[in-house]
């Protein structure tokens, strides 16, 4: 009996050793990150490799959906919407399904990106975009399943998969252009009301300048068709600062009307100390 138990525990210990030893991963995990024009692209995915198989046609069969690599989808993430074979996707993470062919491939971005595998049940409404892309015969071999951003501009680039001796170029464009120019009106335009209200309230809070604070609130709630309650509370506070009681009564008023329509019983109290401490209560 205690012979037995010795073996068993020793059995125990074996299978515990054996858990804790870490070995390569068949397909290893990987992730690049690149900024093409004003866009951050990531790329997370698993990387198999040949290992003397025969890739296309055969352990990637022609004709039926891939994955586009091993373990996890692989996924792809855009911080700004993008373009992808004329039509726009939103920014946001899409899964990269394929489906080879001798001459070309048909490359999809999905919405449903979490998971391993391809879906079981293929859902078109999911394909965000699709592309047809040819395919590059390389003359050399790739032994470890490769996706990377090459050939960048400042509108675009080309997501490259590669593998064996099969090289795709997937197209995709940002929106540089239309950035960079909304970046230029807005400058050129001059401050919005949301600057003025920045610099007005941390120069009041700084105890800076209040005059200059004054004059930038005042900038600021003429181009807000609509002030917030939070808004009209920091105004009051600046013109009592400045010296203007009854302003400030005026805004103090305003900003508790709309912290009682808001039910935001913090700014209520506030505004109603205020205003008893300036006589209006």
């Amino acid at each position: 009996m205690k012979k037995l138990l010795l073996v068993a525990f020793v059995s125990l210990l074996t299978v515990g050793s054996y858990a804790q030893i870490n070995t390569p991963a068949p397909s290893p995990f990987s992730k690049m990150e690149q900024v093409v024009g004003l866009t951050d692209v990531s790329l997370e995915y698993s990387r198999p490799a040949m290992r003397g198989r025969t890739i296309f046609g055969n352990l990637v069969p022609y004709g039926k959906i891939w994955r586009t690599g091993a373990n996890q989808r692989t996924k792809i993430t855009f911080s700004t919407p993008v373009t992808v074979g004329g039509k726009e996707l939103k920014a946001g993470t899409y899964a990269i399904f394929t489906k080879p062919e001798a001459a070309s491939w048909d490359v999809y971005f999905y919405t449903e990106y979490q998971g391993g595998g391809a879906p079981r049940e293929w859902d078109d409404a999911k394909v965000a975009a699709m592309v047809n892309v040819p395919v590059q015969k390389m003359p050399m071999m790739v032994e470890s399943f490769t996706i990377t951003i090459d050939d960048l501009t400042n509108n675009g680039a080309n997501l490259g998969i590669l593998w064996a001796d099969v090289y795709v170029a997937v197209p995709f464009g940002v929106p540089t252009e239309k950035m960079v120019s909304a970046q230029i009106e807005k400058v050129m335009a001059g401050p919005g009301a949301g600057d003025y209200y920045a610099a007005a309230v941390y120069l009041a809070d700084s105890d800076k300048d209040i005059k200059k604070a004054k004059e930038y609130m005042d900038k600021a709630m003429a181009m807000t068709e609509k002030p917030a309650f939070w808004q009209l509370r920091q105004q009051s506070l600046i013109l009592a600062k400045s010296g203007d009681k009854k302003g400030a009564i005026k805004a103090a008023q305003a900003s508790l009307a709309g912290a009682k329509e808001a039910g935001n019983a913090d700014y209520i109290k506030m505004n109603t100390d205020s205003l008893k401490e300036w006589g209006a209560m």
